[in-house]
């Protein structure tokens, strides 16, 4: 059963981790960037409010279009009081990190278009690459993927 607190419900982490749909071991990462808190019994475990679920909605959902978890974390960070984000924080945000989404889409777009040429090398000794690597500009900056990790 929850536990109540100044009006915060308390939840398990296996609750927290059910209902949002991650792992525990994903919580216990979350709170290790800073991203979500926890409180600790007196038993020394570990509690979650339940707006954690929405913080944690927020993080999968940046995560799911490929924002990093260092944006994330700056996001969180800018919210006053450390409140959970709502509605108009999301689409304050999402704004924010709209032109970089769309950079990436136009490069993901080009990769999808010509990806039959790719090998998916890192352009290592490529002549011409039609996706990041034309005329074999990035052989000159030695060995190594240059633009594929």
């Amino acid at each position: 059963m929850p536990q109540l607190e100044r009006n915060h419900v308390w939840l398990k982490p296996g609750q927290i981790a059910e209902r949002a749909g991650v792992a525990v071991s994903a919580l216990h990462y979350y709170e290790s960037l800073g991203l979500i808190h926890s409180r600790r019994t007196s038993g020394n475990r570990r509690e979650y409010r339940r707006d954690t679920l929405r913080i944690i909605a927020f993080i999968r959902a940046a995560q799911h279009v490929g924002v990093s978890l260092e944006r994330i974390k700056a996001a969180l960070e800018e919210l006053p009081d450390n409140r959970v984000p709502n509605k108009r924080d999301w689409a304050r945000i999402s704004r924010r990190w709209r032109d970089d989404l769309t950079a990436r889409i136009d490069e993901l777009t080009a990769l999808r278009d010509r990806f039959s040429n790719c090998i998916g090398c890192g352009c290592l000794s490529l002549t011409s690459c039609p996706v990041s690597n034309p005329n074999d500009v990035l052989g000159q900056e030695g060995a190594g993927a240059r633009r594929f990790p």
